[in-house]
């Protein structure tokens, strides 16, 4: 019988990824070295490049966008923490306009993020680490040893709190802007908690009191072109662990969100900021709003897509170091649908895997 088996293949995916990291040159590096076709553990699986060829990208409606200008007013504010609260339980997510931050500090805060990214590489180099947890660390898929694809963007990402790092291990290029972005993304995260606490019935500073904004990781994205975008991801589709995430972008498109079984394009609103709900606020609001689904497209054109994502999480655990639905939000016609989990937990289910969908809540459904 004729030979018809082909060759064994000779590629080396775990040799190929150490020498992509060791590099230090991310994808950005990648890009501007002129390649044509992508490293394979860029390609992700048939079933994920299928579901993006089948979508759409229409919209079955579109990210609610809410002016919260009002919230000092007694007759407005009832009205915006409706919306919020609406956005929350059907969407988890939002736009935010009139939200207090002048607008040269998106631009500059955007231009200084960019900047960081377009330095030359033995400048970003120095930065480049896989150490999560604290300080600042530079790198190109933070889960890049444990998904079964990379995607094509890097990331400088920032712990600003509950310990900041000390101002010069910030990158100088945009220390200034990563300081001052920090504290305009907890006031206006703070001002949302505020509505997302008055739209479950509690008091506006709960949240607040239950440490909800301490502990904040600021993350700088960069996606550059990439030459074969319908090969690869952005960043794969996933839910955010934490409370809640507050992301402001440039206006290069590729940001999708789950809604109705439909995949739909966010585009952001001049001067506006994006929020989605993560995980964690899921849980302790006892499934009233909900963390979705979403996911960055690989980016086919030239001008590169830069976004700044701060994390917002807890600093203070429980006395038992346990968390779950709060007491507040359980009733006898409405139990706990959640069990109560640890902080261990919680990091082992996050640091374990690549970027996915709810693991934890499935894990704690009771």
């Amino acid at each position: 019988m004729a030979a018809t088996d082909a060759a064994p293949s000779t590629y080396d995916r775990t040799k190929a990824i150490k020498e992509f990291d060791e590099s230090k040159m991310g994808v950005k590096g990648l890009s501007e070295s002129g390649i044509t076709s992508i490293p394979e553990f860029f390609i992700h699986p048939p079933q994920t490049l299928s579901d993006l060829r089948s979508s759409s990208r229409s919209s079955p409606g579109a990210v609610p966008v809410i002016d919260i200008s009002g919230i000092n007013s007694i007759a407005d504010r009832p009205n915006i923490v409706r919306q919020v609260r609406d956005a929350a339980k059907s969407w988890g997510f939002f736009q935010v306009v009139n939200h207090g931050v002048p607008a040269p500090v998106l631009d500059d805060t955007i231009n200084a993020i960019r900047g960081f990214h377009e330095q030359p590489h033995e400048n970003k180099a120095k930065y480049y680490k896989r150490q999560e947890g604290q300080g600042v660390m530079f790198a190109s898929n933070n889960d890049l040893y444990r998904t079964e694809a990379a995607s094509w963007h890097d990331s400088l990402q920032v712990w600003m709190g509950p310990q900041p790092p000390v101002s010069e291990e910030i990158p100088e290029v945009c220390r200034r802007e990563v300081i001052a972005w920090d504290g305009h993304a907890k006031d206006v995260a703070d001002k949302v908690m505020e509505l997302l606490s008055e739209g479950l019935g509690l008091e506006p500073g709960m949240f607040r009191e239950l440490t909800f904004s301490d502990a904040r990781t600021l993350v700088g994205h960069c996606y550059p072109h990439c030459p074969q975008p319908d090969l690869t991801l952005g960043i794969t589709s996933h839910t955010d662990p934490g409370i809640i995430t507050v992301l402001l972008t440039n206006r290069v498109p590729g940001l999708q969100v789950k809604h109705e079984d439909d995949w739909t394009d966010v585009d952001p609103v001049p001067g506006g900021l994006i929020i989605n709900i993560g995980d964690f606020l899921q849980i302790v609001s006892n499934g009233e709003y909900k963390s979705v689904q979403h996911r960055v497209l690989a980016n086919g054109m030239k001008e590169p897509r830069i976004s700044i994502v701060e994390f917002f999480n807890l600093t203070k655990w429980k006395d038992s170091d346990q968390y779950g639905p709060l007491p507040e939000l359980v009733f006898p016609d409405r139990p706990a649908i959640y069990r109560d989990f640890t902080k261990q937990e919680f990091l082992d289910n996050f640091y374990s895997k690549g970027l996915d969908n709810k693991s934890l809540i499935d894990r704690i459904k009771v």
